[in-house]
């Protein structure tokens, strides 16, 4: 209320009251003009003048006693609003809406203007009328006669209205978004003012920043106030600092809850004057963010659920023929009224057949826990595209560490290999030729990162053909040329029918030495490289990281290298870590240095499905394999990142496609695979569905995401913004329009190769 005080009660005291007086005048006067029907005679003007100025005198006294003037001035405010109520009344006007509108009354022939009770009635509302102007002026003014025995206490009451804080539920206070909660400061420091600070748990090593400067307290029991939105998303510490003794007053480490509302009371501890205490105190509950997902969890549950009942019942031999005979309702009664049937016909329409005849017939044998986990890699990665209800969690991480965002894509580069591994397998067995099959790998990555360039990533804003600012890098770029290298690789090298063996690795030893070479590559590049004005082997994100020593040293070498080579303009320009760090610089998670430990990702990826191959038969060598595979990388990835998320010597960095982010998401995509093979093609207790169809179709609905993105019924206009809620909701009803799509495309047996 300090600076709400000030700018209310001072003007009042000068120009607010006469402007108040001004208004007052304007409508008593159109009141006048309007409501009496006086036709313009001069008695009637006079009357309506007056009525005017005693609506502007009561304005003012009304005025004045909101500005505090005192008792006094307000019991004489009413007793004038009164008398000239009265004056209106005795005047025989009639009394508006507001009560205080004067209607005139034309002059008659037989009105008694001399004297007689009509006289002395108009004769005392003049008289009333002229007090309550008076009264009114004199009020408005602060000029009552006599001594002025209450100017003092109007005084002190005017400065303590201008030293009180503003009433906290009259500010107005910073519109809140998804993840961030509203903080009151309360300042009861009365030796300087005070300035915030916030730092963020999930920020590494990185430096204070600015949130909001709260004034000094001008007195003890007046605090000044300050309203600042805070993040919600991880832990954040508070410091509050003296700004004129540059000192620490206190340290906070909490916990805010979205949509909530905090305040932050600064004050003597234990009316001490040296001594200060920082209380929070939750003014309202924030709202359970989460709750969105545990609903969608459940009806996704249930819908699986039914799914899986509805299966279980139609598999049934009474229920499979009694939907035979519903979907098939003539060639049944033909076949009951037929006479003993045909040896030629009936034979061939027996219900035995039919029922055969209406199952699927089975495919050629194909692994389907490779396409289900394609399919789920791929589902996950259009939802979390599609934005995954605007929740942190579901987004990518900053720099060091993991989220869901950040498995899916190096899932989808193993599977890849694996399938590379499987199917030039397959294709030399069925005769054809290494250069025929060279071809077929030159056209497919040079459409995957055509479609990559000209398709998903143009700013159609811009032009459909611009290349002021058009990304060279993308997802589809990374898989071509990932494609091309491994595939090449693996074609050199393929043999036509593998050795049931254990010659999966020492038989390929070639391969294994430019992997080997090709991680030597990146290691040298990433720590000896020398960037300008950064350190050598730098791996942070660079901005306020590192205590702000290196703000444009974003990825080291890898980010050296794209601006380099490719140009800033032509690389990404919003990564992930330019909200939490404050990166300044550009930079590309799917640039140049981070191909090469993708290729490494798809050649782990060839190892199993070379195991797949090798062992075709032998399922518990397959599961062993898996596991051992599991376990070896899982431990390369221990000792490089000290099992912690920054401390290591390599961290975990999906930004720079480091090679411990490569082991460890081997090490997940190992075991994924081997829980797929068993329950999806050893132990057939899961069909692989929903996710089995978008796999075979990963190309069409990858590119058919990002291409309609933007149109119904992918996205529509929401009403909240702001509501988790209603994004999680329109992100999961896109994404399981694809998994349908997907369906309706296998069942009509359409496939998009490339």
């Amino acid at each position: 209320m300090a600076e709400a005080a000030t700018t209310t009660a001072a003007p009042c005291q000068e120009a607010g009251e006469t402007a108040a007086g001004q208004r007052g005048d304007e409508r008593g006067g159109l009141r006048g003009r309007v409501g009496g029907g006086c036709g313009g005679e001069r008695t009637c003007a006079e009357r309506a003048r007056r009525a005017g100025a005693g609506a502007g005198a009561t304005a003012g006294a009304g005025a004045a006693a909101t500005a505090g003037a005192g008792a006094g001035a307000g019991a004489a405010a009413s007793a004038a609003a009164s008398a000239s109520a009265a004056a209106g009344a005795a005047a025989g006007t009639g009394g508006g809406p507001g009560g205080g509108t004067a209607a005139c009354r034309v002059p008659r022939a037989d009105d008694d203007m001399g004297g007689g009770p009509w006289g002395a009635r108009r004769a005392l509302a003049a008289a009333l009328l002229a007090a309550s102007v008076l009264s009114a002026a004199l009020l408005a003014r602060g000029e009552l006669p006599g001594p002025d025995t209450q100017e003092p206490e109007r005084r002190q009451q005017q400065q303590l209205q201008e030293q009180q804080p503003r009433d906290v539920n009259k500010r107005k206070f910073p519109e809140l978004k998804m993840d961030q909660a509203l903080l009151i400061i309360h300042n009861n420091y009365s030796h300087g003012d005070l300035n915030v600070y916030w730092l963020s748990d999930h920020c590494y090593e990185c430096l204070y920043q600015f949130l909001v400067s709260v004034p000094v307290s001008p007195k003890p029991e007046h605090p000044s106030i300050a309203a600042v939105a805070v993040s919600t998303q991880h832990p954040v510490t508070l410091l509050l600092n003296d700004t004129l003794k540059k000192k620490e007053i206190c340290r906070i480490h909490y916990i805010f809850g979205e949509f909530g509302n905090y305040s932050l009371w600064v004050k003597p501890h234990n009316g001490g004057i040296n001594q200060m205490s920082c209380d929070m105190v939750v003014n309202e509950n924030p709202v359970n963010s989460n709750l969105p997902i545990y609903i969608a969890f459940l009806i996704y549950i249930a819908i699986i659920i039914s799914s899986s009942l509805g299966n279980f019942f139609v598999k049934l031999d009474p229920v499979r023929n009694w939907l035979y005979k519903k979907m098939n309702p003539r060639e049944t009664d033909r076949l009951i009224n037929s006479e003993l049937g045909s040896p030629t016909r009936a034979e061939s329409y027996s219900s035995d057949l039919q029922v055969e005849a209406w199952r699927l017939t089975p495919p050629v044998y194909r692994l389907r826990s490779l396409d289900t986990f394609r399919g789920i890699a791929l589902i996950i990665m259009v939802f979390v595209n599609y934005g995954g209800g605007k929740y942190w969690f579901f987004k990518h991480e900053s720099w060091n560490g993991l989220t869901l965002a950040d498995l899916v894509f190096p899932w989808f580069v193993f599977i890849m290999g694996s399938s590379i591994a499987i199917s030039l397998s397959t294709m030399l067995r069925r005769g054809c030729s290494k250069w025929k099959l060279l071809g077929k790998i030159l056209w497919r990555s040079l459409l995957l990162c055509v479609i990559g360039i000209f398709i998903v990533n143009p700013n159609y804003c811009l032009g459909p053909l611009s290349w002021d600012k058009l990304r060279i890098p993308g997802v589809l770029q990374r898989l071509g040329l990932t494609y091309l290298v491994v595939a090449v690789l693996e074609l050199l090298f393929a043999k036509a029918v593998p050795e049931n063996s254990a010659m999966d690795i020492i038989s390929y030893w070639p391969q294994w030495i430019f992997i080997l070479m090709l991680e030597a590559v990146w290691v040298c590049v990433t720590f000896l490289l020398p960037v300008p004005g950064c350190p050598t082997g730098y791996l942070g994100p660079g901005g306020i990281g590192d205590f702000g020593k290196y703000p444009n040293c974003t990825g080291g070498a890898a980010g050296y290298i794209d601006r380099l080579f490719l140009g800033e303009d032509h690389i990404y320009q919003h990564p992930s870590p330019n909200v939490l760090y404050h990166t300044k610089v550009a930079y590309d998670p799917e640039g140049l240095l981070g191909t090469i430990n993708s290729i490494v990702m798809a050649f782990l990826g060839v190892q199993a499905g070379k195991i797949l191959l090798f062992y075709k038969d032998q399922q518990k060598q397959i599961i062993l394999r898996f596991l051992l595979w599991s376990a070896m990388l899982g431990i390369i990835s221990g000792v490089l990142t000290k099992f912690s998320q920054n401390e290591g010597f390599i961290p975990v960095n999906k930004n720079l496609w480091s090679i411990s982010y490569v082991t460890t998401l081997s090490f997940f995509a190992f075991l994924l695979l081997l829980f797929m093979y068993f329950l999806v093609d050893v132990a057939r207790l899961w069909s692989g569905a929903p996710f089995f169809y978008p796999g075979m179709n990963s190309i069409l609905v990858y590119v058919g995401h990002e291409v309609f993105e933007n149109y119904f019924p992918f996205q529509w206009k929401m009403e909240d913004h702001q509501s988790h809620k209603e994004h999680l909701t329109q992100n999961l009803v896109a994404t399981s329009l694809w998994v349908v799509i997907a369906y309706v495309l296998y069942r009509k047996r359409i496939f998009w190769k490339i």
